[in-house]
C-alpha cells in the first residue's frame, strides 16, 4: 500500500536503498542470525555490522550457474517493490514504538531499508531532548525534502511555542519573554495565538500554566504530541506518520465491521478487542431473528408497541381498548405483565413515552377526539384531554423538556399542550398524520395530507417544507441524532430521508405496504438497522445501507402494524399484529461453532 505519496521522487536518501549489487547479499557458508547475514571468520561467527547500506558482501563466486550458487551458499535478494518497502518501514516503526530497537536495526540492515531520513532521525532526537536551537537548525535540512517548504514557518512556530511554555514552567520568565518577543513575534504567524501565549506570563505557578494552556507540561508526553504535529508537514518518505500500522489495522477492522450485515454489538475501536488473524464476521444467530416470547394477553388486533426510553418497559395498544405495560427483565429479556390501562373506548392506535418514562400518552384511531395521559408507575390517569368532539387526535409527540406535548389529527387539529391538557398553542388548518419533536425543543415535524413533512416552529410561528413524497406518508420516525427520517409511504414501502440535506437517501425493498398505517423503526447499536411491519404478515429488517432485507421474520398470521427495537438491548425487537399477538424477537437460544456459516444468507425462517 502506498502511504500518503511515499515514494514520490524516490531517492536513495529517502527510501530503501538497493546497493550497486541490486540488493544482492552474498557470503560463503552464510547463516542467518536474527535475520542478519553472518560470516565465519577463523571458526567464529561474526555479525557483519559494517555500514554498507545494509548489504553484507563477500567476494563474488566465479560460478554464475544458479545451481552452483545455491550449493555454494550464495543467496540472491530480489529488489523490493515500493509496497514491500512500505510494509517493512511500517513494521519497523511498530517495533520501534514497542522499544525493540535492536530488532529494528537488524530488520533495516538486512532489508536494505531506512526507517526514516537521517535528517528526520536527528530532528526527532533533538525535539525529544528539548534541544530547541538544534531542532530549529534541523528544519533547514528538512526544508529541501518537503513538498511544501512554506510549512517550515508553521513547524518553527510549534517548536518555539513548546520552548516558550517549557521556559515558563521552569520559572525562566525572562527567557520565555525573549522567545516571545525576539523569535515568535517576528515570524508574523498566528498573531491571535501569540496574544494567548503572552497571557500565560501571568500564571502564578506551573499547575496553573498547564491548566490554562491545556498542556501536559515539560516532558515526553508533550514533546511526543508536538512531534506528531510536526510530522504532518513532512512527506512519509522522510518520516512516517505516527503509529501508522495501528491506523491501517483499525481502518481494516472498521471496514470489515461496516460490511458485516449482522454486526449489532458496541463498536470498540481498540485493536485488543478483535482478532487480527481472521476477518470479522457476525453470525445471524446473534441477531434478533428468533421468536423468544409471544404475548397473547390482548384479545383483539394490536395496533401499536413501543419500548420505553430506558428499555425497561414495553407498552402495547390494542383495538380491545386497553394499553398493557410490560416489564422487561434486562437479564433474561423476558416480558412480564406490569399494568393494564383500560377505558379507551375507540381502541389505542398510538403511544408515546415521556422523555423520563414517567408518563405514557395514548391516542385512538381517526374518529377518536380524546387523548389519555397516564402515570405509568401508579397506573393513574393524569389527564384526559378533549378540545372538541369534532377533533381527531391520532398522533402525539413529547417536547424534549418533558413538560409539553403536541398532538393532532387529519381533521385539521394541531395543538401544543401542558401535562394537564391545557392548550398552549394551536396551528390552524394543518391535517396531521404523524408528529415528531426535534431535540432543539422548538421544531415540530408533521406529516400531512399533502404527502409532505413540514417543520413548524411554535416560538416564532414559522413553517417550512422539508420532505415531499408522491404518495401519502402513513407514518414516520426520526433517528436519535435528528438527521434521518424513516417514512412508511402508501403503496411504496419504507423510505429513508436525510432531513438536513432534504434528499431521499434510500428505498427499502421487500415490504408490502398499502394504505394501512404501519410503523417502522431504527434500531440496533448506532441505529445501524431498520425494521418494519408489513401487510404480508412478516417483519422485515434491513441494514441501513442496504436496500435488500437481511431478515424476513415469519410467525404472525395477519398484518404486522408496528415494530419497536429496544434502545438499550440491541438484540431485542417487538412486533404487534392484527392477529392479536405481540412477538418478542431475539438471538437464537443456543449458539454453536457453526454460527459463522451462512452469513450472507437471508435470515428468513419460521418461528
Amino acid at each position: 500500500m502506498q502511504a500518503n505519496g511515499a515514494g514520490q521522487d524516490r531517492d536513495s536518501e529517502l527510501s530503501c536503498r538497493n546497493g550497486a549489487q541490486n540488493g544482492e547479499s552474498s557470503s560463503t557458508g552464510a547463516a542467518h542470525s536474527n535475520g542478519l547475514l553472518s560470516v565465519t571468520n577463523n571458526g567464529n561467527t561474526v555479525i557483519n555490522n559494517n555500514n554498507n547500506n545494509g548489504v553484507s558482501a563477500q567476494p563474488a563466486s566465479n560460478n554464475t550457474n544458479s545451481t552452483s550458487d545455491a550449493n555454494s551458499g550464495v543467496k540472491k535478494k530480489k529488489r523490493l517493490s515500493q509496497s514491500e518497502e512500505d510494509v517493512i518501514r511500517l513494521i519497523g516503526q511498530h517495533l520501534h514504538d514497542l522499544g525493540l530497537n535492536q530488532t529494528v536495526d537488524l530488520l533495516m540492515q538486512e532489508s536494505g531499508c531506512r526507517l526514516e531520513h537521517p535528517s528526520a532521525t536527528k530532528f526527532r532526537s533533538h525535539v525529544m531532548e528539548g534541544e530547541w536551537d538544534k531542532a530549529e537548525s534541523d528544519l533547514n535540512e528538512l526544508k529541501a525534502l518537503m513538498h511544501s517548504p512554506s510549512a517550515i514557518v508553521r513547524m518553527k512556530f510549534l517548536l518555539l511555542q513548546q520552548k516558550y511554555l517549557e521556559y515558563l514552567e521552569d520559572g525562566k520568565v525572562l527567557e520565555a519573554l525573549q522567545v516571545l518577543r525576539a523569535e515568535l513575534t517576528p515570524l508574523k504567524y498566528n498573531t491571535e495565538r501569540i496574544h494567548i501565549l503572552s497571557g500565560y506570563l501571568m500564571c502564578s505557578h506551573a499547575e496553573d500554566l498547564r491548566t490554562k494552556a491545556e498542556w501536559e507540561g515539560k516532558g515526553t508526553a508533550s514533546r511526543t504530541k508536538l512531534l506528531d504535529k510536526l510530522q504532518t508537514y513532512l512527506p512519509p518518505s522522510v518520516m512516517l506518520p505516527p503509529r501508522r500500522l495501528q491506523t491501517l489495522l483499525k481502518q481494516a477492522v472498521e471496514l470489515q465491521r461496516e460490511r458485516c450485515l449482522y454486526h449489532n454489538t458496541k463498536l470498540d475501536n481498540g485493536l485488543d478487542s478483535v482478532s487480527l488473524l481472521l476477518d470479522h464476521a457476525c453470525s445471524r444467530k446473534q441477531f434478533p431473528c428468533y421468536t423468544q416470547q409471544i404475548l397473547t394477553e390482548h384479545c383483539n388486533e394490536v395496533w401499536f408497541c413501543k419500548f420505553s426510553n430506558d428499555g425497561t418497559k414495553l407498552a402495547t395498544g390494542s383495538k380491545d381498548t386497553t394499553v398493557i405495560v410490560w416489564h422487561v427483565d434486562m437479564e433474561t429479556q423476558q416480558m412480564k405483565l406490569m399494568k393494564t390501562l383500560e377505558g379507551h373506548a375507540y381502541g389505542v392506535s398510538y403511544l408515546a413515552w415521556s422523555p423520563d418514562d414517567a408518563y405514557l400518552i395514548a391516542c385512538g384511531p381517526d374518529d377518536c377526539s380524546e387523548l389519555w395521559l397516564w402515570n405509568v408507575q401508579t397506573g393513574e390517569l393524569r389527564t384526559k384531554m378533549s378540545q372538541s368532539h369534532e377533533d381527531s387526535l391520532t398522533s402525539v409527540a413529547w417536547n424534549p423538556d418533558g413538560k409539553r406535548f403536541v398532538t393532532g389529527g387529519q381533521r385539521g387539529q394541531f395543538y401544543q399542550c401542558d401535562l394537564d391538557g391545557n392548550l398552549l398553542d394551536s396551528w390552524e388548518g394543518v391535517r396531521v398524520q404523524c408528529l415528531w419533536c426535534l431535540s432543539d425543543g422548538r421544531t415540530v415535524l408533521a406529516s400531512d395530507t399533502h404527502q409532505r413533512i413540514r417543520g413548524y416552529n411554535f416560538e416564532d410561528l414559522t413553517d417550512r417544507n422539508i420532505v415531499q413524497e408522491d404518495h401519502p406518508i402513513m407514518s414516520f420516525t426520526v433517528s436519535r441524532n435528528g438527521r434521518l427520517a424513516l417514512l412508511n409511504v402508501a403503496t411504496q414501502g419504507v423510505h429513508l430521508w436525510d432531513l438536513q440535506d432534504r434528499v431521499l437517501v434510500r428505498k427499502y425493498q421487500g415490504v408490502t405496504q398499502g394504505f394501512y398505517t404501519i410503523h417502522s423503526c431504527f434500531g440496533g447499536h448506532n441505529e445501524d438497522f431498520i425494521a418494519s411491519g408489513s401487510e404480508d404478515h412478516k417483519v422485515y429488517i434491513w441494514h441501513r445501507r442496504s436496500e435488500l432485507p437481511i431478515a424476513e421474520l415469519t410467525g404472525h398470521t395477519r398484518t404486522v402494524n408496528c415494530v419497536s427495537w429496544n434502545p438499550v438491548l440491541p438484540g431485542l425487537l417487538a412486533s404487534a399484529s392484527d392477529d392479536g399477538t405481540v412477538r418478542i424477537w431475539g438471538p437464537a437460544p443456543f449458539l454453536d461453532v457453526q454460527d459463522a456459516e451462512g452469513l450472507n444468507e437471508c435470515c428468513s425462517m419460521d418461528s
